[in-house]
C-alpha cells in the first residue's frame, strides 16, 4: 500500500507527486491503495496530488483506491466538487 506523508500542502506536493506517480505506475495489481491515515496537515493541493495519482493509474489501466481519506479533505472534495472521481474506502 502507498502512503502519503503527514503533511501534503502546496510546499510539499510536487516533491510527494514526483515520488508517488512511479509508484502508482509500477504497483503490482488493478487497484492501487493509497493509505491517507497519516494526513494530519493538509489543504487543497493534497487533493490535487490524489487526482493527479488517479489520472497515473488511469493511465496504465488501474484504479487508484484513497483508504482513510481524512474527514477534512472529504469535505474539501466535496466543496470542490470532486469527491466523486475519488474511490474511498475507511480500513
Amino acid at each position: 500500500m502507498l502512503r502519503l506523508p503527514r503533511e501534503l500542502t502546496y510546499r510539499q506536493a510536487r516533491s510527494c507527486l514526483s515520488q508517488l506517480q512511479p509508484q502508482v505506475q509500477g504497483f503490482d495489481g488493478a487497484r492501487v491503495p493509497v493509505d491517507a491515515g497519516g494526513l494530519e496537515v493538509f489543504d487543497s493541493a493534497a487533493l490535487a496530488v490524489l487526482l493527479a495519482c488517479r489520472r497515473t493509474a488511469q493511465a496504465v489501466d488501474k484504479q487508484l483506491v484513497v483508504v482513510d481519506l481524512p474527514q477534512g479533505l472529504q469535505s474539501m472534495a466535496a466543496l470542490y466538487g470532486v469527491d466523486g472521481l475519488l474511490s474511498v474506502q475507511q480500513a
